[in-house]
C-alpha cells in the first residue's frame, strides 16, 4: 500500500475513493456522495468509534463527500480542507442551496420564525457558510432557521486581518481537534480566521507549516516580528499579533490567550523542543 497521507486521501484497507484508482490498490473503489453538515458542529475522527478524541471538526454547511456507512457512521471527506475521517451519520444530509453568506459572529442563534422571542432551535458557529434571504423584520431565512441578519455577512465581504479575526476568540476554550468558537486547538484558530478571510489553509500544523503562506528569517528580536507572521514548533503554531505579543489556543492555559514572544519562546523550550520555523500568511 502507498505511503499517501491519510489525513488527505480517502483509502483503507478494504475501500478506496475510485478518484485514487490509479494510485492506490484496494479491494473496491467508490463514488463520492455529497451530504452536507446540518448541525453546529460535528467531530470527524480517525475511527468509528465515540470513545476516540477528535482529529477535526465539521462546522454547518461543510460539504462531505461520504464513500462509505456503517454502525451509524459516515466514512469519507471534507470537501472545503480534504481532511479523511469517520462522522456520525446523523449530522448529516442532503445538500443545501449554494452558500451565499458566512456566520460572522462568534455564534448566530438559529429561530424558528424571525422573532427574538422564538425559542432558538439551534446555532450557527463563526465561519459557517449558509444560503440566505428573505429578510424580515432584521431576520434572514435560511435552510436550517432564522438568523439575525448582523450576525451574518454575504460571501463576498471578507476580513482583511485574520489575526484580528483571531483576537475575537480570546478566551474560547481549547479543544483538541476543535475548530469552531465552542472551541478549538493551535491549527483549528489559524485554519478558522484564515477561512474567514479568503485564504485556503490545510488543517493541522504540519501541512500548514509546509503550505501555508511563505517563510520568513527569525529576528533576533521576537518583538520585531510582523503582525500576521506564523510561529511553529512541532505539533503547535501561533500568531503573532506584531509588538513583540503573540495568539494562540494552548493547553498551557487551556484557552486561546495572547501572550508577549519572548517569554513565552522561553517557556516552550523548557518544555520540549524550540521554535522551528516562521512563514508569513499571504497579504499580510
Amino acid at each position: 500500500m502507498t505511503s499517501l497521507d491519510r489525513r488527505r486521501h480517502a483509502y483503507r484497507a478494504d475501500l478506496a475513493a475510485s478518484a485514487l484508482r490509479d494510485i492506490v490498490s484496494a479491494p473496491r473503489y467508490a463514488d463520492p456522495q455529497p451530504m452536507q453538515v446540518r448541525v453546529a458542529s460535528t467531530p470527524l475522527r480517525r475511527a468509528p468509534d465515540v470513545t476516540l478524541g477528535y482529529d477535526t471538526e465539521l462546522i454547518a454547511g461543510e460539504i462531505f463527500d461520504v464513500y462509505d456507512r456503517a454502525d451509524g457512521f459516515a466514512w469519507g471527506q471534507a470537501r472545503r480542507d480534504g481532511y479523511v475521517g469517520y462522522c456520525p451519520e446523523e449530522a448529516l444530509g442532503p445538500l443545501l442551496p449554494a452558500a451565499t453568506h458566512r456566520v460572522a459572529d462568534l455564534r448566530a442563534f438559529l429561530y424558528p420564525s424571525a422573532s427574538m422571542k422564538a425559542t432558538p432551535v439551534g446555532f450557527l458557529p463563526y465561519g459557517a457558510e449558509i444560503a440566505a434571504s428573505d429578510e424580515q423584520s432584521g431576520y434572514l431565512r435560511t435552510p436550517l432557521g432564522h438568523v439575525y441578519a448582523k450576525h451574518l455577512r454575504p460571501l463576498a465581504e471578507r476580513p482583511v486581518d485574520p489575526v484580528g479575526e483571531a483576537e475575537r476568540f480570546l478566551g474560547i476554550p481549547y479543544l483538541w481537534g476543535g475548530k469552531s468558537s465552542l472551541g478549538l486547538d493551535c491549527s483549528g484558530l489559524v485554519q478558522t480566521v484564515c477561512s474567514a478571510s479568503g485564504i485556503l489553509a490545510p488543517r493541522d500544523s504540519d501541512m500548514q507549516e509546509q503550505e501555508l503562506g511563505s517563510p520568513l528569517a527569525m529576528p533576533d528580536d521576537p518583538a520585531t516580528l510582523p503582525r500576521g507572521a506564523l510561529l511553529f514548533w512541532p505539533g503547535h503554531v501561533a500568531l503573532s499579533q506584531g509588538g513583540g505579543r503573540m495568539i494562540h489556543a494552548t493547553s498551557f492555559s487551556m484557552s486561546v490567550i495572547s501572550e508577549p514572544i519572548a517569554p513565552a519562546l522561553q517557556r516552550i523550550e523548557q518544555q520540549g523542543p524550540g521554535l522551528r520555523s516562521v512563514r508569513l500568511l499571504p497579504g499580510m
